[in-house]
């Protein structure tokens, strides 16, 4: 079978559905693959790349007669009319929001597959375009931001004087949203965020940015999206959102819905009494946006010096990294339709993922798919059905001083009764060393005790050193146990640096 890459028709689209290198893997598939003479110009991907890499550019008309078409934007009523009834059209539909698309794609006789449509499971995340789109959308907000903010993010001290950082407020902590706290943070903004879904907050958090509460109840997401607040939330949330934005010097909002419009979530009001110079990168404008004067593919600036950006390219304005991506997704669902990989692309409803993304097929419309369960949710009942496990004894206050005062009466009598004044200052330094050792290790987080074999590997050496030293002594006794020191800090270092060599290689990308 054969895979046409057109040239997008959408005004000013950077994107291309297929790279060299996404366009070679689908050919290893057993795939024949042409591509439209300059497809992917914008997209720093030249005819003379597909060229090198053994893939064959070809005209229109070789792309649309193919018997599978991939691209990126829904196609137009004009694209339609030139496929062949039965070939199939993989690209973004927007099926929940374009009715009249599913009539015109199912009278064509089209099997129409929509690559926004992929269930949020573990298994299709391969394939998850939003969530690929959105992540780079999201970095290249905060980029946009920055451009029209004029100010750096990170604070500084100079002689000139000290330069505040800047403040950043993103709602909605998605892929897009934590991909723009992240962003933000790693320029040295103040970042606050805020999700009306609570189970995100330790994600926000652990990105280093403050997760905003507030006095709400919600409820867990069971699909990973957010639903919509109910008329007790919107009051809730209202009041935070007005002081966040008015505190922040970006705001950046992501909040969708799907199959909705977006929720409007800053008013006209709360932008009036923003400061000057402060700006708003509206990620959510495709969908009629998240503030009251957000203009779709707009950049405004209201009376008091507030700059609204409603780009809805965000992620075509990095067009050569956005297209690998959703290339590199494009391969992931045909590897998935194409088990035997010769180049027969094998339509299995019976497979979730590939159910949720058929929009039409033979004339039939196939839309809207059954719903997937999903794991977004903690399982309340198997955390019910596990018995609770008994609490360790723990030692109550006058416990832990009666042990602390015996432990020291014992070291005052041990040191009383040393014969030498050289054996009390060992056995001092032994007791010492204990004590410290305890609280140093005792209150080190688990996930450091790897790294922090390397940090006891120089203990064993200093070990080792002073056990050789002891070796030739005259006493036999002293030497057995300088003998056993050796061993066991040696075998301490070795293991030591094992385990550290096998943490090293988790990070090497050619482990």
């Amino acid at each position: 079978m054969r895979i046409g890459i057109p040239r997008e028709s959408k005004s000013g689209e950077t994107l291309v559905a297929a790279t060299a290198a996404t366009a070679g893997q689908l050919q290893k598939l057993g795939y024949d693959v042409v591509v439209e003479s300059g497809a992917g110009e914008a997209a720093d991907q030249p005819d003379s790349a597909f060229t090198d890499a053994e893939v064959t550019v070809g005209t229109a008309e070789d792309v649309w007669s193919s018997d599978i078409v991939v691209k990126v934007n829904a196609p137009t009523d004009e694209e339609l009319a030139r496929v062949r009834p039965g070939t199939t059209l993989i690209s973004l539909m927007a099926p929940m929001r374009s009715p009249e698309l599913v009539e015109a794609l199912v009278a064509s006789g089209v099997t129409a597959l929509a690559m926004d449509a992929v269930p949020r499971i573990s298994r299709a995340q391969s394939m998850d375009v939003l969530s690929s789109m959105a992540n780079v959308a999201g970095y290249r907000a905060v980029i946009e931001g920055a451009h029209a903010f004029g100010r750096q993010f990170t604070g500084q001290v100079t002689a000139a004087g000290k330069v505040p950082p800047a403040k950043v407020f993103v709602v909605g902590a998605g892929v897009a949203g934590l991909a723009a706290l992240g962003a933000a943070g790693s320029m040295g903004a103040v970042v606050r965020a805020f999700d009306v879904r609570p189970e995100v907050a330790e994600q926000v958090e652990s990105m280093g940015a403050q997760f905003v509460t507030v006095d709400m109840e919600s409820e867990v997401s069971s699909d990973g999206y957010a639903k919509e607040m109910t008329a007790e939330q919107e009051a809730a949330t209202a009041v935070m959102y007005d002081e966040e934005a008015r505190n922040a010097d970006i705001v950046i909002t992501t909040a969708l819905i799907p199959g909705r419009p977006a929720p409007k979530l800053i008013t006209a009001e709360t932008i009036a009494g923003m400061r000057t110079g402060s700006v708003i990168i509206d990620m959510a404008a495709a969908n009629g946006g998240n503030t009251e004067l957000t203009r779709t593919d707009q950049v405004i600036t209201t009376q008091n010096g507030v700059t609204i950006i409603g780009y809805t390219d965000l992620a075509g304005r990095l067009p050569a990294q956005t297209s690998q991506l959703y290339g590199t997704n494009i391969v992931n669902l045909l590897k998935l339709m194409t088990p035997e990989k010769d180049g027969q692309l094998v339509l299995d409803l019976d497979d979730v993922i590939v159910r949720g993304i058929t929009v039409a097929t033979g004339g039939e419309s196939m839309w809207p798919p059954p719903a997937v369960q999903v794991s977004a949710a903690p399982k309340v009942e198997a955390a019910a059905a596990v018995e609770p496990k008994e609490p360790k004894p723990q030692l109550t206050a006058r416990a832990k001083t009666a042990l602390v005062l015996g432990a020291i009466a014992l070291f005052g009598l041990i040191n009383a009764a040393a014969p030498t004044d050289e054996l009390r200052t060992h056995f001092t330094v032994l007791m010492l060393s204990i004590v410290i050792g305890y609280y140093v290790i005792g209150k080190v987080a688990h996930a450091l005790h790897t790294p922090l074999m390397s940090v006891t590997n120089a203990i064993s050496g200093v070990v080792v050193v002073g056990a050789l030293l002891q070796v030739n002594s005259d006493e036999t006794k002293i030497q057995v146990l300088a003998t056993i020191a050796i061993l066991l800090a040696s075998i301490n270092i070795f293991g030591g640096f094992a385990v550290t060599r096998r943490m090293l290689g988790m990070f090497n990308k050619g482990a």
